[in-house]
């Protein structure tokens, strides 16, 4: 297993969640890609996107259907705005490539938010560190282990 998917899973049972890191032999770099790779729907892929706010990366979970609004993200941290991060941003926040972002089990802890949208699904399925390692997990839990505010943050 990729040292990125096995921080994952190490946080994951550091945090008390059962869930076990799989690694599909599928590269899924989109929500639908990673839908079609497990039999599920794109709603239950969580998106786990980096933002900038000012200099403090930002990470927003979000249900594979929809899309952040960077008005709603801005108002909720209280800042005047908000971009998406680079490439480079990403990894240098979380440890991982754009396509396999984990909502866990990066190098330093980030702020978390995640869209009330997601919490409508009994099981959602998060990447694991890299684009063709995932979990599942209740996203009650998501929010608990990534200690998430939970905001409608969707468009």
């Amino acid at each position: 297993m990729h040292p990125s998917a096995r921080r994952v899973q190490a946080a994951l049972e550091a945090g008390g969640v059962g869930a076990r890191v799989i690694e599909t032999g599928e590269t899924a770099r989109t929500a639908a890609d990673a839908a079609a790779t497990l039999g599920t729907t794109v709603g239950c892929i969580v998106k786990s996107l980096v933002f900038m706010a000012g200099d403090e990366p930002v990470l927003v979970l979000t249900s594979g259907t929809n899309r952040v609004d960077v008005g709603k993200v801005a108002s909720v941290l209280g800042v005047d705005g908000v971009r998406r991060a680079t490439a480079a941003e990403v990894r240098e926040a979380t440890g991982h490539p754009v396509g396999g972002v984990a909502p866990l089990g990066h190098p330093r802890p980030l702020r978390v938010l995640c869209d009330a949208d997601l919490l409508r699904h009994d099981e959602v399925w998060a990447a694991a560190g890299t684009p063709d390692t995932v979990f599942p997990v209740p996203p009650d839990e998501l929010v608990r282990i990534t200690g998430a505010t939970v905001a409608d943050v969707a468009e």
